[in-house]
């Protein structure tokens, strides 16, 4: 299930606020996310290759109160074991965590959570909740945990009329393991 053909450092790109990112280039440690709609589950956010969206998503979290200046920490990472969406055994894995997590929900009587937020669909629960629900099975089975996931999202709009290209397509990694941080670096 896990992608290990890429096996070198990759840039990874993490937008946030001036306080965070100075403090994370003094050496403090990066914060794991643990939202409910986070799109790959609860980790440490980063834009592969692509820090100009990186400083776009900053820009956007400033509309929403929760960044004052926007700011952009580059990171050397390694992938480790990754659940990587562009890889047909991940994607295999994922929908066998779908329907487990449908089964569970159908027990419990509890449904089972939307995504939401618009045509881009922002708030990911369900996705949330499928990755979420796939490392409680590795775990269950005593598999070594996931490091990373990595996913490609369409996102923003057909880029021109009839076109397969989104405006602010990217693909985006999230590290469970901060040990496949292997240092960070400012912009210039």
């Amino acid at each position: 299930m896990y992608h290990a053909l890429s096996t070198n450092l990759l840039l990874g790109y993490h937008g946030c606020d001036e306080a965070v990112g100075e403090k994370i280039l003094a050496g403090n440690k990066f914060e794991p996310s643990e939202n409910d709609y986070d799109w790959l589950g609860h980790g440490i956010y980063f834009w592969e290759a692509n820090p100009e969206r990186a400083l776009s998503f900053a820009h956007q979290q400033v509309k929403w109160g929760r960044v004052k200046k926007p700011m952009v920490v580059g990171a050397a990472l390694t992938l480790g074991n990754c659940i990587d969406t562009l890889n047909e055994q991940s994607l295999q894995a994922l929908s066998q965590a779908y329907d487990k997590l449908v089964s569970l929900s159908a027990s419990s009587g509890n449904p089972v959570p939307i995504n939401e937020g618009g045509t881009d669909a922002l708030l990911r629960r369900r996705d949330c909740a499928v990755v979420m629900t796939l490392h409680k099975m590795i775990k269950d089975i005593n598999h070594p945990p996931a490091d990373s996931l990595r996913g490609l999202y369409q996102e923003g709009g057909a880029l021109y009329e009839g076109s397969g290209f989104f405006k602010k397509s990217h693909i985006q990694i999230c590290i469970r393991n901060p040990d496949c941080i292997r240092g960070v670096f400012r912009l210039l």
